[in-house]
């Protein structure tokens, strides 16, 4: 079974990925931050006892692990894949995962709240994963009373979460918007529209792979369905705005455009040693190079799960050893020309 990341989908050029997360607190229980251990080990487990069934129902295999049973590297790799926090990796007391096979259902149990929903899927597809969740949250509920005010909504352990509870986001590839100088105005124009924008990984120029992550700003005094929209709406804009500028330059420089992708693909294709910086950089032109037709592959393939693959907790977990840092540059080099298909 493929997982999410690994497939493609392009009905929206420029949107790598959807997710979708709700947190939500049992009534019952302390919020996690003032449970001591034997508290938060039984809530758990009649968590896990009582959402048993949720994968049949949703016709999904979902594995369950106790997170301190799992080793760091295993954490920090789910991490590196979207799965987990960085409150659930450095999680000391109890805390478990339901997750699917695809690794696009997950449900984190005790960690900044008693039940964290996140859905993933490639593309733009909120409403389809709001929906999902929105069914999930309904099996829940059933069993768990949640922590519920009336003018409040949702009661979750950090204020900028209360109402709906609700985070809805999209992962967008702006190589050309981002270098612009109307770059930083338009951050403010979708923040003024209640989105916030941020490096999937790293903030400004250190955001090597130029991957976006937008999301709602608020989740009081809107309802689902308007955070949806607004994230979609945000998705939609930038990325608009992006392949505009791509057409204008395919018009004024396509040759240098050819040039810039041919020579990414040729040193990811052959170079024996990569800094993470320098592989994400190339590895970004040959998305574009691929969503603009300057590129043909001879079958599809996933960039994003090259981007995540060659992450450092990703790369230890395909070694038979530790890897210095050094060794890692040439392990990344190893896996995308193992990875990376050929040219047509």
């Amino acid at each position: 079974m493929l997982r999410w990341f690994e497939q493609t989908d392009s009905s929206r050029p420029g949107v790598i990925s959807s997710r979708i997360r709700l947190v939500r607190n049992w009534q019952e229980y302390d919020f996690p931050a003032k449970l001591g251990e034997k508290e938060s080990t039984e809530m758990v487990r009649k968590l896990e006892f009582g959402l048993k069934d949720l994968g049949e129902a949703e016709g999904k295999h979902l594995n369950f692990a106790m997170l301190d049973d799992l080793e760091e590297l295993d954490r920090v790799a789910l991490k590196e894949r979207r799965v987990l926090n960085s409150a659930a990796v450095s999680k000391k007391k109890p805390a478990g995962i339901y997750l699917s096979d695809d690794e696009d259902t997950g449900i984190v149990l005790n960690c900044d709240d008693h039940i964290r929903i996140q859905l993933l899927r490639v593309g733009l597809h909120l409403e389809e994963l709001w929906e999902r969740a929105n069914r999930i949250d309904d099996y829940a509920n059933e069993r768990f009373a949640y922590a519920f005010d009336e003018r409040y909504g949702y009661l979750t352990t950090f204020p900028t979460n209360v109402g709906t509870g609700l985070r809805a986001s999209a992962v967008v590839h702006l190589p050309m918007l981002s270098q612009g100088r109307r770059f930083s105005s338009l951050i403010g124009d979708m923040s003024r529209f209640g989105a916030a924008i941020r490096g999937v990984f790293g903030e400004g120029e250190e955001n090597f792979g130029s991957l976006y992550e937008i999301s709602n700003q608020k989740t009081l005094g809107q309802t689902e369905r308007e955070i949806i929209d607004t994230v979609s709406k945000a998705a939609i804009q930038l990325t608009n705005q992006e392949m505009q500028v791509r057409k204008l330059s395919l018009q004024r420089r396509r040759i240098e455009r050819e040039d810039e992708v041919h020579k990414s693909y040729g040193v990811l294709k052959y170079a024996r040693r990569l800094t993470s910086r320098d592989a994400m950089i190339f590895l970004s032109q040959i998305m574009a190079g691929l969503t603009d037709g300057l590129i043909h592959t001879e079958e599809d393939f996933s960039v994003y799960r090259l981007m995540l693959g060659i992450q450092p907790a990703n790369l230890q977990k395909i070694s038979d050893r530790p890897l210095s840092k050094e060794e890692l540059d040439g392990a990344r080099a190893d896996f995308i020309r193992r990875e990376l298909p050929e040219l047509k």
